[in-house]
């Protein structure tokens, strides 16, 4: 908001060439508040902010701004810049653009850096992707078990400028392996003389660089942390990730699981990014099998034309009877799928769930089919007594009968079956969210039909059929 307020201001001093005040109403800005500005803006007037903002803040607030944004910025920017804020700039950020660039441009790029840098870069990009390698930055605060408080604090003041986070500090031993982490608070409320070896607790909770980023999250999520520590195969220290990285990983997944559940692939871009003909491929193939999947409503509605034709009146409650089995089982698989996701379902959970599932069902079909038995009573009723007339013919408390009873058996079955598709795809190691509600939809366009006229058959015989 302020940065709107500001904006013709801000305009005014880029036409005037004021740098200098223009360096001095941004230092005391927020990062994210600078880069919410710089993208209101064109874009050669962002290169020129860039320019006249000092080199970290200017990292700083190039984290902040989309990889695309960003990927423009840098084809735009004069060669002196770019190498000036890509060594600035966070590793763990740093990965997260290289590894979206074309391999020739990261190659490119990561010939800028320093050798350290360069290093660090290549270091991180070597992990698998989608590990928790690619999201950890080597910026920490390591000490020994044998310190005390006050060589501790001096360390800190020394070479804590630069790590990623301050909250937490690291005990390791002399080959580099983690053996404790420690709040910082414990140091800051105990004498300068006493040791590491008195404070640490000998419990730490760590990830593997190898481990995929979704374990990271629930890893965070169980033990609400802001950061965790990273170690190698021989447990030795490498890295750490921190909350901002975590956020990331849980918006994505996120995405990527309303995605699905809408019937789609992930896109794994953003929609804007996106090529038309990408889109339309991971859209068409899930179209395509669930089109396929309704031909067999056109199959089952073929095997009872005969009853529909002696009793039209069933076809009138047919959309009807689907649609709420639809939209139960589209509640029940939504529900499980979310459940799985947070980690409060697994599969050994199954059991319990259908036989919540089951009640759940029965009274969420008894509740609707009490309903439609009334609809059909109560219209029938002021038909006959006011417009003299039969809208449901003359056996319409048996077709009341028939779409009391048959909701409740479509109900109970989609919620059912709908709460059981994700366990059935995390059994044979499939993406839960891929049982979306368009999935289950065509389950009950076809199922419901074959059980709802099972149903009148049954209530109906000698009567209309």
């Amino acid at each position: 908001m302020v940065g709107k307020l500001l904006a013709p201001e801000i305009k005014s001093m880029i036409d005037a060439r004021n740098f200098g005040a223009l360096r001095e109403l941004f230092s005391d800005w927020p990062p994210a508040d600078v880069a919410d500005v710089i993208l209101d803006l064109p874009e050669d007037e962002q290169v020129i902010i860039f320019r006249v903002l000092p080199a970290a803040l200017a990292a700083d607030v190039f984290e902040y701004i989309g990889i695309e944004e960003q990927q423009n910025l840098l084809r735009a920017m004069a060669h002196e810049q770019v190498v000036g804020i890509l060594n600035e700039m966070s590793p763990d950020d740093r990965t997260a653009l290289l590894e979206e660039m074309p391999s020739a441009a990261a190659r490119q790029l990561i010939r800028l850096l320093t050798p350290e840098e360069r290093r660090v870069a290549q270091t991180l990009l070597g992990y698998p992707e989608g590990s928790v390698g690619r999201l950890m930055t080597p910026d920490f605060i390591p000490v020994h078990e044998d310190w005390t408080v006050k060589e501790v604090l001096d360390f800190v003041r020394e070479y804590g400028r630069d790590s990623e986070t301050l909250n937490v500090i690291y005990v390791v031993d002399e080959r580099g392996k983690l053996i404790d982490d420690v709040r910082m608070r414990e140091f800051l409320l105990k004498p300068l003389t006493a040791k590491v070896s008195e404070i640490r607790d000998q419990t730490f909770v760590a990830l593997k660089a190898n481990d995929l980023q979704e374990e990271a999250l629930n890893l965070f999520r169980k033990y609400d942390r802001t950061a965790l520590p990273v170690v190698d195969s021989n447990i030795v220290l490498v890295g750490i990730v921190t909350i901002d990285d975590m956020l990331d990983v849980a918006e994505k997944e996120a995405t990527e699981d309303i995605q699905k559940i809408g019937g789609m692939e992930a896109l794994d871009e953003p929609y804007m990014r996106i090529s038309l003909w990408r889109m339309v491929r991971k859209r068409a193939g899930w179209l395509v099998i669930l089109f396929l999947g309704e031909m067999l409503t056109a199959t089952a509605m073929a095997n009872y034309q005969d009853e529909i034709a002696k009793a039209v009146v069933l076809a009138l409650f047919l959309p009807l009877i689907i649609s709420s089995g639809g939209n139960s089982g589209s509640q029940a698989s939504t529900l499980i799928i979310r459940a799985m996701a947070l980690g409060e379902v697994t599969l050994r959970d199954w059991w319990r769930v259908a036989s919540r599932e089951v009640r759940a069902g029965l009274s969420l079909g008894g509740i609707l089919g009490a309903i439609g038995a009334a609809r059909v009573t109560i219209w029938s009723m002021v038909g006959e007594r006011y417009f003299h007339r039969q809208l449901y013919g003359p056996h319409w408390p048996l077709v009341a009968l028939t779409v009391g009873v048959a909701l409740v058996g479509v109900v109970l079955w989609v919620s059912l079956s709908g709460s059981m598709l994700p366990f059935v795809l995390r059994r044979v190691g499939a993406d839960p969210a891929t049982s979306s509600a368009p999935f289950v939809a065509t389950l009950v366009d076809v199922t419901g039909l074959i059980i709802y006229f099972s149903i009148a058959l049954l209530i109906m015989r000698g009567a209309m059929l």
